[in-house]
């Protein structure tokens, strides 16, 4: 498929942009066209997948037949069987009359299954059996009924984790996965951005008669490097409501408005208002910066005591050293270098004697300090005074050995 040629696919379905990702999806969904394999149109929302399952049909041998697109995450769950293969006259309440469904009315044709990944469990069963021998049951009957439908789904979700979570059949999702075409993000899509926003401004200035939305430099910048969580769909609605907000009615010395960066960042959503996960009141809300530090503190400080209460407890040897954990913390504002912890035996653990008479704190603070000197001496005899293996010895950085040695000369 040559350039040209691309361009005019381009034109004839309002497609928008140059992105190579987006040439690629558009030249596989040309080339699987004339087959009868079923696709499978993946991307986020918003991102225009609704365009790939329309050119298939309209460039296939069954233009001519019919084309159906459902959104299967928008009809309830007891009701979807009999949207999609039809029921029988009384076969539940309101059912006042035999109905045919999508498969039955789209026979000889397509239908573009939207939003797949939401149907329930039962109905992928039925969609299976219509994919592999073109069969199936109308709710309430037990005549087994043939249509001839190629099939394109879509979805916004990991049908492979749907898989794994068992919220999907792996027998389907491998049956709608003969060929997948994959629409590309509008954030990976740079250089269409701007494409966009001018395409969609200046229809809305045509529509309304308002002035043309023109943006800086500055602005452009902002534009494209904005994430766009919604995609082509959000940016359409922002750059609709800039151009009602900002424009004025057109007069013969106002035909164009400009923009520029401040003014579009107020009609930019903040990012972690539309990236991070809304959670509810009865979840509890989410921590702060502050609060996380602070959380992140009491951790190390935690941990910190943990650390002397062991050495109190344990005192010096190899088996003490198993004990101790690969990160050690000298005061509560800093946290020292780590090593990599020595293997744990748990032969070398020893129930404390919780029955001992539990020392004073003062007392409990010169043996502390008493048995830390200890083991930093007994460190640097056994490595010759070498500081940088006494210190990887005690688990502690240069710098905390440093700082117990000065304190130890002070005194």
């Amino acid at each position: 498929m040559d350039s040209q040629d691309l361009q005019r696919l381009k034109n004839r379905y309002d497609i928008i942009g140059n992105d190579p990702a987006l040439n690629r999806a558009l030249e596989t969904a040309i080339a699987v066209a004339p087959t009868d394999l079923t696709v499978l149109v993946t991307g986020e929302s918003g991102v225009g997948k609704e365009n790939i399952p329309l050119i298939i049909h309209q460039n296939s041998r069954r233009r001519n037949g019919k084309y159906f697109a459902v959104n299967c995450g928008g009809i309830p769950e007891g009701t979807i069987n009999s949207e999609l293969f039809g029921h029988e006259k009384g076969s539940f309440t309101g059912a006042t009359e035999t109905r045919k469904g999508y498969f039955e009315e789209a026979n000889g044709g397509t239908l573009f299954l939207d939003e797949v990944g939401e149907l329930p469990m039962s109905t992928q069963v039925m969609l299976l059996r219509v994919l592999q021998n073109g069969e199936y049951m109308k709710v309430g009957s037990s005549k087994v009924e043939k249509t001839d439908v190629r099939v394109v789904a879509a979805t916004n979700v990991n049908l492979l984790y749907a898989v794994s979570q068992g919220k999907f059949r792996e027998d389907l999702y491998y049956r709608l996965n003969a060929i997948q075409i994959r629409m590309p993000a509008l954030r990976d899509r740079k250089d269409d951005i701007y494409l966009f926003f001018r395409k969609f401004t200046s229809d809305f200035s045509e529509k309304y008669r308002v002035c043309k939305i023109n943006l800086t430099h500055d602005a452009i910048i902002a534009l494209c490097n904005y994430r766009w969580p919604g995609n082509i769909r959000q940016l359409k609605n922002v750059a609709e409501t800039v151009s009602a907000l900002e424009s004025v009615k057109l007069t013969p010395g106002a035909e164009r408005c400009e923009i520029d960066a401040e003014t579009l960042r107020k009609y930019l959503p903040k990012e972690e208002e539309t990236v991070l996960p809304a959670i509810s009141e009865a979840h509890g809300s989410a921590f702060n910066d502050d609060e996380k530090k602070m959380l992140i503190k009491a951790i190390l400080d935690l941990r910190q005591e943990m650390d002397q209460l062991k050495i109190a407890v344990y005192g010096g040897g190899q088996a003490a050293q198993h004990r101790l954990p690969a990160v050690q913390a000298g005061p509560a504002h800093e946290v020292s270098e780590a090593r990599e912890p020595e293997p744990y035996d748990e032969a070398d653990w020893q129930e404390p004697d919780m029955q001992e008479q539990a020392p004073s704190s003062e007392t409990a603070d010169l043996s502390l300090q008493k048995v830390s000197e200890d083991l930093i001496q007994k460190a640097l005899e056994k490595h010759g005074g070498n500081r940088k293996l006494a210190a990887a010895e005690l688990g502690i950085s240069e710098r905390t050995l440093y700082r117990r040695l000065a304190k130890e000369t002070k005194r």
